[in-house]
């Protein structure tokens, strides 16, 4: 079955399928909520830049792939709902309510907005906040974001992660190696044994300063999310 099975009779329904507690049975793409709420992100999504077009369709179409008897149906949800970004919260959070205990298929719903996003070779800063505001709304811990982010995106040159070698969502004893490792790579008495000169002792004292605010960033990051319980 496809991904928008049943997308049509989800507007006569009086249950409001968002209170289910647990995940539904099945996979997500038989869920008329889950169908319909993805169809309003993405085309949303594509109003945010202010220039919705046939590149962000054909990419929602390949990431949310619709049955053949559903795709006249999802192509006129996606038009009505990309005409303006109005009321993208709603469906952010009907969505995690309804798949809180499915954290997967929340980051996957994100992970193929990302990919919208970029379809016509450029994600913009509206686009960028409209995510981050999604993510927000689809409870997506922070560090999850960002590394969804720096996949599609790639790390900022003063991303303290990026200087570490370590992903966003890296445990934080995979954080704490990678930062000794580094730490003990930049040492000057290193660069002296790999036979480099002496003037690149002074090189590995500014790497080795680099690598540890790069850490203390992190660590400091990672203290005040957790007593924000944030992430």
């Amino acid at each position: 079955m496809g991904l928008w099975k049943n997308i049509a009779a989800l507007a006569a329904r009086a249950v409001d399928d968002a209170e289910c507690p647990d995940c539904p049975p099945g996979p997500p793409g038989e869920d008329p909520a889950f169908s319909t709420a993805v169809t309003a992100l993405g085309a949303k999504l594509a109003k945010a830049d202010g220039r919705p077009d046939s590149l962000e369709y054909a990419a929602f179409s390949k990431v949310f792939t619709a049955e053949g008897s559903s795709a006249g149906n999802i192509q006129r949800l996606y038009d009505l709902a990309s005409q303006t970004t109005l009321g993208y919260e709603s469906y952010a959070r009907r969505l995690a309510k309804r798949y809180r205990r499915c954290p997967e298929v929340l980051e996957d719903v994100l992970d193929g907005l990302f990919h919208i996003a970029g379809a016509d070779g450029a994600v913009t800063g509206d686009e960028l906040d409209y995510l981050e505001h999604v993510a927000l709304h689809l409870e997506v811990p922070v560090l999850t974001f960002r590394r969804l982010k720096a996949t599609h995106l790639g790390l900022g040159a003063e991303d303290p992660y990026g200087v570490l070698s370590v992903p966003h969502d890296a445990s934080d004893e995979e954080v704490r190696s990678a930062w000794r490792k580094l730490i003990a790579e930049s040492h000057p008495d290193r660069a002296a044994a790999r036979g480099l000169p002496a003037d690149f002792a002074h090189v590995a004292q500014i790497k080795a300063a680099a690598i540890n605010a790069a850490y203390d960033s992190v660590t400091r990051e990672r203290r005040s999310f957790a007593e924000a319980g944030a992430v």
